[in-house]
């Protein structure tokens, strides 16, 4: 781990600060909506579901920018700076469009950050370490993931169930996620653009993707899929008789077992290869949406949030690195942008079909839905390792 540049580091504790600040409001964000403003569970998915998918779609022109500028740094600034300014939205909101507009603006700022936030991490890496840097940094992402709800507990006992006091608190660790970025992190000196600027989806840039590129590509899109939005984890836990002050307790237990298997399983798959960790991630994804459908009672449930939580750790890291291991050096920022765009599409598909079938068929089917969808991304995983040992 002392291995791992300073640079790293410091984005890794930027994406801490950030993540403190948005699942301290994600973490209530599903009560307010549903329980105070009335919205639908679909009315939910689709505002879920727009968006994370505007948020990776974006990622797209941010990754793009990023490769042709040279440089990462102010996209990341810019991003950070917009989930800093969306923080306050959320406690005006009065109804479901206004937090649409909040949640909107705030995964505007997501997409603009991640590909150079991505790129940047892969440029300062050697490749040998390259599965414990993305794992290092998810992991303190995590970390704030684990403290942001945990806060949201401790504030609402203190002012007695006032969301919108509550969130209010969200604004300073997303200051000190900027302030971070100005004064913390240094990019490396890349060589100046040649040409002019081309669109994100060029036919030049697609045709210098190799095929194992899009392989990890067609298996991030069917796996998001199954990844609709956390929200429907938490009221499936209110619907399992959890009190509303404890509700934000589910993103933390999420966050632990996120947290402890992300930067483990990152350096693991250095050593041992990614594909076979990405099926245990898989296998553990189908597991968890199985105890979230079978069985109501919060036991079950909260087992369910915790396997989840530990997919996470075995996936998300390791699909980066994936990304980054496949993709010429050069256009690693756009390759994280065209995997996001397709990543995008499926999370919009995703969150909405999760709360259309909630609303129409109850919570268990979209829970089904979410295990069929892993089931054939692990499908495609499995493919794919043999194809590379052939």
């Amino acid at each position: 781990m002392q291995d791992i540049p300073r640079t790293v580091w410091v984005l890794g504790l930027v994406s801490l600060f950030m993540d403190i600040s948005s699942e301290l409001v994600h973490g209530l964000l599903p009560v307010l909506l549903v329980g105070q403003l009335g919205a639908s569970m679909l009315t939910l998915g689709l505002i879920e579901g727009v968006a994370e998918a505007t948020a990776l779609i974006v990622k797209v022109f941010s990754g793009t920018l990023s490769d042709y500028f040279g440089k990462r740094k102010g996209l990341l600034l810019l991003g950070y700076g917009l989930g800093a300014l969306s923080k306050p939205l959320f406690p005006l909101a009065g109804s479901a469009g206004a937090v649409f507009t909040a949640r909107l603006l705030d995964r505007i700022g997501k997409g603009i950050r991640g590909a150079p936030r991505d790129a940047l991490v892969a440029d300062v890496t050697p490749a040998p370490l390259r599965g414990a840097a993305f794992g290092l940094r998810q992991s303190l992402d995590s970390v704030g993931a684990f403290v942001g709800p945990l806060l949201a507990v401790v504030l609402m006992l203190l002012f007695s169930n006032n969301i919108q006091l509550v969130m209010w608190f969200a604004v300073l660790p997303a200051l000190v996620a900027v302030a971070l970025i100005v004064f913390g992190v240094h990019e490396p000196v890349r060589s100046k653009p040649t040409g002019r600027l081309r669109g994100p989806i060029s036919r030049d840039s697609l045709r210098r993707f190799p095929p194992a590129f899009w392989r990890v590509a067609v298996i991030g899109a069917v796996f998001t899929l199954a990844r609709f939005s956390e929200a429907f984890l938490v009221l499936r836990a209110q619907q399992a008789g959890l009190a509303v002050t404890w509700l934000p307790l589910v993103m933390v237990l999420l966050a632990l077992f996120y947290l402890l298997s992300a930067y483990p399983v990152g350096k693991y798959s250095d050593r041992v290869g990614r594909h076979g960790l990405l099926g245990i991630g898989l296998g553990l994804l189908i597991l968890a949406d199985l105890l979230l459908a079978v069985d109501g009672s919060l036991l079950w449930v909260l087992l369910g949030v915790a396997l989840w939580g530990l997919h996470l750790g075995f996936t998300q890291g390791i699909l980066a690195a994936m990304v980054a291991d496949s993709a010429p050096a050069e256009l690693r920022g756009t390759a994280f942008g065209v995997f996001n765009l397709l990543s995008g599409v499926a999370m919009l598909l995703a969150s909405g079909l999760a709360g259309w079938l909630w609303q129409s068929f109850g919570a268990a089917s979209c829970f089904y839905a979410g295990a069929g969808f892993a089931g054939l991304a692990w499908l495609l995983v499995a493919a794919a390792g043999q194809r590379r040992h052939k």
